[in-house]
């Protein structure tokens, strides 16, 4: 198997926010991203320190959510600077990272 550089993505919401149905149209149908996660946590803080937590007594809408890509490192940058403005600051980060792939 060979190995091709790849970059990952990782952006932070909270549930709340109402972002991730608009931002996974985009990723999908203008983006053409290869696939997407989205991760819902159980319990986190972030800018305000409060921490939220999930329970069977407390359905709380400020959960975090992490929605996961990747792809050509080429892309990913472009797909990072469409959301600059729609993701708040701080909350995008990625990496570079390998995935195998079948020999031609």
């Amino acid at each position: 198997m060979k190995q091709m550089e790849i970059t990952v993505a990782r952006l932070y919401l909270t549930e709340g926010e109402k972002q991730l149905d608009a931002l996974l149209k985009r990723l999908r149908d203008w983006e053409k991203l290869r696939g997407v996660t989205v991760y819902r946590g159980i319990s986190g803080f972030g800018d305000s320190g409060v921490i939220h937590n999930a329970s069977l007594l407390d359905l709380s809408v400020h959960l975090p959510i992490v929605v996961e890509f990747f792809d050509t490192p080429e892309k990913i940058d472009a797909v990072i600077g469409h959301l600059d403005s729609f993701i708040k600051p701080g909350h995008m980060v990625s990496w570079s990272a390998r995935m195998s792939v079948a020999d031609d």
